[in-house]
């Protein structure tokens, strides 16, 4: 079995967990989403050839240029507990909760996903860090999906810092956004009353997302969750466009589907928020 069949039939059997589990009404927007997967025998090839393009002028790869363009982000709050552990040389144990863009999908090694990533930039920033990692996304996952299961995939874990990736499936394929601010304060206040730093990360700039008619809505709802709960928001949709407008190819960062990241986007996505873990740590 070549890696590509290797990828669809990972990819193909999560997504096949995920319709049993999900309401009725949900499936009909999975199965275009297995289609398009379906799709990969055909385009795949093609995708994996090109990966490598989208190189900047100045001969930096897709994630330099990237980080280069964003090098002043912030998550815009205090991590205490992760500067506890980070300061001490403690245990830092962290849980990546999420859908697909945190599983990593369409990368074929587990440590070219963003919180694999992110944790070896974090032992790179702080030589005595001792991070311990889990990541808990699930492919075509929504609001609803991730917090019905903080439970039992991120508070038993007891983490000190959870990064939660969310928005995206809810609007992408044709939902819509009422309650789901609701939600997501709850979520927050569930993570944060067990005494964990916590960071949203919204959506991806990318053209699944851009087009359809709530991104914005979704955009703003995590937006207002952050600041109205004094939790960090790392946007991802702010770092990709930012790379776009210092002149960096749209395609860059994003995989052949229109919608997850490319190698290149999990690898800036993964640098920038450790780093940006490290200076609110600091």
């Amino acid at each position: 079995m070549t890696k590509a069949h290797q990828i669809i039939c990972k990819a193909v059997s999560q997504i096949a967990q995920n319709l049993r589990s999900r309401r009725h009404a949900l499936w009909s927007a999975w199965m275009r989403q297995i289609a398009g997967v379906l799709g990969l025998l055909i385009v795949l090839p093609i995708a994996l050839s090109s990966s490598t393009s989208g190189q900047a002028p100045d001969n930096r790869s897709p994630a330099q240029t990237c980080l280069a363009a964003n090098s002043n982000i912030s998550i815009a709050a205090k991590l205490p507990r992760t500067e506890t552990r980070l300061k001490s040389g403690a245990r830092l144990k962290v849980v990546a909760l999420g859908s697909s863009s945190t599983v990593g999908l369409w990368v074929s090694n587990s440590s070219a996903t963003y919180p694999a990533v992110m944790r070896q930039e974090l032992i790179r920033l702080v030589p005595n860090a001792q991070i311990e990692l889990i990541n808990s996304g699930r492919i075509g996952d929504t609001i609803p999906g991730n917090v019905a299961r903080i439970d039992r995939d991120v508070l038993f874990h007891q983490p000190d810092l959870v990064i939660w990736q969310l928005g995206t499936n809810d609007i992408a394929w044709g939902g819509q956004t009422k309650g789901l601010e609701e939600l997501v304060v709850g979520g927050v206040r569930t993570l944060k009353s067990r005494g964990s730093d916590v960071i949203l990360m919204d959506q991806q700039y990318a053209p699944q997302v851009l087009s359809s008619s709530q991104f914005t809505q979704m955009q703003t709802i995590i937006a207002n969750v952050a600041h109205k709960e004094h939790i960090g928001l790392f946007s991802r949709f702010d770092l990709m466009r930012n790379s776009v407008r210092a002149g960096l190819a749209a395609s860059a960062l994003v995989s052949w589907d229109g919608l997850h990241n490319s190698r290149e986007g999990y690898e800036c996505i993964g640098q920038a928020i450790a780093r940006a873990i490290w200076s609110a740590a600091r």
